[in-house]
């Protein structure tokens, strides 16, 4: 398709890691960005005999996070076979490699074989008609594969499901070389960033131009909790909302309006599609250190679960004026997004 052709060459215990990445809007943003750059494409014909009818690629685009509980409404009959098909689709979302590192390789630290990038060529290779036992150990069928194809774009793109933070006991981000040396003791995993906490409500104020320069920037002992948000969660919801208004669009199709009427000029993928998830989780890297750039850590802090088992926060410190070039950041890996999934599926079906 021309325009596309175009375009690409120029709260108690922590939710998962792999939890909502970029929320619901961010997803139907991305899936609607790809909407639209397919349309009248050989790639838009493929998608509909596979995808029910009425469905696009915005509206399934939330369906692997809603297989996860009831807060899309009750899970239909597909969702619960696949669930019980896929005890682990949960770690099909993210991967752990340390953020201060620049690319991701089979078997290193934070890789898992479940992981985004290993599950992303499983799909990619299923919807190639490369459908074996070696291809597609998790038996995904067409219809399954397209859907986590569509997700898990956006979620690679989100820089802290790729880059994740491991802590020191002294407050340092630290890199460990293997991954027996995220011991909880010495070395502590952040899952994510999930058990980093921010004071959102000071971001909040700060956005709204409310709070002067030089007000206090981590959470305070005896701020309430409902002040406190994950860094993972500031990053799947608030960016978004934060891009979304800076663009002054208040839905997805909206900003995916925005997003093709802006014509971005990003660099085109090379290689063999079942590649593309490698190109993507280094970008991913490079956006992580962007994410983390001048964040500090502060007090570690035992928290005890509801199954009575430990675990471990740290309040967070960040620059003053973190909303601005986290939400640019987040706008710009969103159109990533949305593109990169265009450009995937017709390269699928030319």
């Amino acid at each position: 398709m021309k325009q596309l052709a175009c375009a690409i060459a120029l709260a108690g215990a922590f939710v998962s890691q792999g939890a909502l990445a970029w929320g619901t809007d961010g997803h139907r943003a991305v899936g609607a960005i790809a909407d639209r750059l397919l349309k009248g494409s050989d790639a838009e014909i493929q998608v509909k005999a596979i995808l029910l009818q009425g469905e696009t690629l915005q509206s399934v685009s939330t369906w692997p996070d809603c297989v996860k509980g009831n807060w899309c409404g009750p899970q239909t009959p597909d969702m619960i076979e696949y669930v019980n098909a896929n005890p682990r689709h949960s770690e099909y979302h993210y991967t752990d490699v340390p953020f201060q590192l620049d690319h991701y390789h089979d078997g290193a630290v934070g890789t898992a074989d479940v992981d985004i990038v290993q599950t992303l060529k499983q799909a990619i290779s299923v919807l190639q008609g490369k459908d074996t036992p070696e291809t597609n150990p998790h038996k995904f069928s067409k219809r399954q594969a397209l859907i986590l194809v569509v997700h898990l774009v956006g979620d690679i793109h989100q820089p802290l499901h790729v880059g994740a933070a491991f802590v020191s006991k002294d407050g340092k981000f630290v890199v460990p070389k293997t991954q027996a040396e995220i011991d909880e003791t010495a070395v502590f995993d952040s899952r994510g960033g999930n058990n980093l906490l921010m004071n959102e409500d000071w971001l909040e104020k700060i956005s709204a131009g409310v709070i002067p320069p030089g007000e206090p920037k981590e959470v305070k002992p005896g701020v309430p909790k409902a002040l406190t948000k994950p860094f993972h969660s500031y990053w799947d919801s608030t960016t978004v909302d934060y891009a979304f208004r800076r663009n002054r669009v208040k839905t997805p199709d909206q900003f995916a309006q925005w997003a093709i009427d802006s014509r971005p000029a990003l660099a085109p993928n090379t290689g063999a599609p079942i590649t593309w998830a490698y190109q993507w989780a280094d970008d991913a890297l490079v956006a992580s250190k962007q994410a983390y750039a001048g964040v500090t850590v502060g007090k570690l802090t035992p928290q005890t679960s509801k199954k009575g088992e430990t675990y471990y926060t740290w309040t967070l410190e960040v620059p003053k004026d973190y909303p601005v070039p986290s939400s640019a950041l987040a706008r710009t890996q969103l159109v990533k997004g949305g593109y990169h999934l265009a450009e995937l599926l017709q390269a699928i079906w030319p």
